[in-house]
């Protein structure tokens, strides 16, 4: 009996199933092999046993284990439960209810009997009745609402997580960047500092053997004692950039590794195609803004159709038991059902629906605005960048020129000074200037590999796939 109770609502939930099924699988953007994975404990992404990691590993290693980024994934998994919750309206909503009452004393109900209102005692005093009910929604604009918008928030989701990515890998080049610079300040310290102690038992040989005076040797061990303070300073900034790289890269604090690179690489790195045009589509930023806007319109259009009705199917199926004595009670049943569908039409609201239209339009306009401010943004970001990027090209060009004139100068210089010609003053300046020129080449080199980054940036084109 409740197998043939059931049965007719049987066609509404498989039909609802499949359009469900259908509808999720219009809502994958992407295939599955672009879906987030979150890593197991302890799966780096790369083999980091050997404690030596170049900038490529150092991306792929904060492109698996960053915890923002791993947060923009969970957010898109949440993106994912959340349309499904919006889309389990259109499945089938089956519950069930029981109940048990005794009736102290018996309803009465009040008959004309030969023109006189007559009370009859009808009924049983104990009653329980077990109740399977259905609804099927048919159509209704919340439903459809979520339909239409499911796909937009997960692309949405995905769009996010993207544009973390981007974030990621230009902090990670830039972290990296500048530690190798403070590495390489280092070396050049300690270049500075061996030619400087050279030049200390030179001053202090000759003022020994009476050659020169006591003044050459104290300037030498002042210009020796400034160079080691300058050594100092920058080995102890390595530490502290080390720090900013693994916070950048997620890697454990309590782990060391040390960078490598490749100099001929860095040097072909520092080019880019500076005539490529600025295309607003490729900004991440402007592809967000527009699944927004697509996202708004939807929700406009929802409160539009908010006046349509509300269609649903229902199937209620209820067993009733009654008897005088509680101990008859389930002995026998009466069972009854009904299938029918139910129709809601919001004829007022109190002006909800077009003031809800309205607010939805501003918002859309609004939407307008934030788009002509964001393309100005883009434009003044790609054009700083591209300024910064040429005028730190030719600063390298024009410093490595400087450095190659300033080692020239202070080897002249320093043979003239042996050979009695120059003072020693002129030596501590060609030094100053050859460090100064060292230190100034590696600078414009970093500063225009971090140039490149924000052009890349402001031209869309920072690579995610590493």
């Amino acid at each position: 009996m409740l197998y043939r109770a059931v049965s007719p609502f049987l066609f509404f939930f498989l039909l609802s199933l499949a359009s469900y099924a259908q509808q999720g699988t219009e809502g994958n953007y992407t295939s599955s092999a672009t879906r987030p994975v979150l890593l197991e404990e302890g799966n780096t992404g790369i083999d980091s046993s050997k404690g030596v990691l170049n900038l490529r590993e150092c991306l792929r290693y904060a492109l698996k284990n960053q915890p923002a980024l791993n947060q923009s994934y969970i957010d898109q998994s949440v993106a994912t439960q959340n349309n499904r919750l919006a889309l389990s309206g259109w499945l089938p909503q089956l519950s069930g209810s029981a109940s048990l009452a005794h009736y102290f004393q018996s309803p009465i109900s009040v008959y004309p009997v030969n023109g006189i209102l007559t009370p009859y005692y009808e009924g049983s005093f104990d009653y329980s009745i077990p109740t399977f009910s259905a609804t099927q929604t048919i159509f209704s604009p919340d439903v459809l609402l979520a339909v239409k918008a499911a796909k937009l928030n997960k692309y949405y989701a995905q769009q996010n997580t993207e544009g973390v990515k981007i974030e990621l890998v230009s902090d990670v080049s830039k972290a990296f960047y500048n530690l190798l610079l403070s590495i390489q300040q280092v070396s050049v310290y300690r270049q500075d500092t061996a030619r400087l102690k050279k030049n200390q038992s030179d001053a202090y040989n000759q003022y020994l053997s009476g050659v020169a005076d006591k003044v050459d040797y104290k300037q030498a061990t002042i210009s020796l004692n400034n160079s080691l303070t300058q050594l100092k300073t920058e080995s102890e900034a390595i530490q502290a950039k080390y720090a900013l790289l693994k916070q950048f890269m997620g890697y454990p604090s309590d782990k060391p590794f040390t960078v490598k690179f490749d100099t001929t690489q860095m040097m072909q790195d520092i080019y880019i195609d500076t005539l490529e045009m600025l295309q607003f589509e490729k900004r991440i930023e402007y592809q967000e803004l527009q699944t927004a806007k697509r996202i708004a319109r939807e929700t406009t259009m929802y409160y539009q159709e908010d006046f349509l009705p509300t269609l649903s199917a229902f199937y209620n199926y209820d067993q009733e038991y009654e008897a005088p004595h509680f101990s008859d009670l389930y002995n026998k049943a009466f069972p009854y059902s009904l299938l029918g569908v139910q129709l809601n039409i919001p004829i007022f609201t109190g002006f909800k629906r077009t003031d809800n239209v309205r607010k939805a339009k501003l918002e859309e306009k609004r939407m307008d605005w934030d788009e002509v401010n964001l393309k100005l943004s883009i434009y003044s970001e790609y054009r700083q960048a591209i300024a910064n990027y040429k005028s730190n090209f030719y600063n390298l060009q024009e410093q490595h020129e400087n450095m190659q004139t300033a080692q020239e100068v202070y080897d002249i210089v320093k043979l003239q000074y042996r050979e009695g010609i120059k003072p020693y003053l002129d030596v501590i300046v060609a030094e100053s200037d050859l460090q100064t020129s060292e230190i100034n080449y590696l600078n414009a080199l970093f500063q225009l590999l971090e140039s490149k980054i924000d052009l890349e940036k402001a031209l869309g084109d920072i690579p995610t796939e590493i």
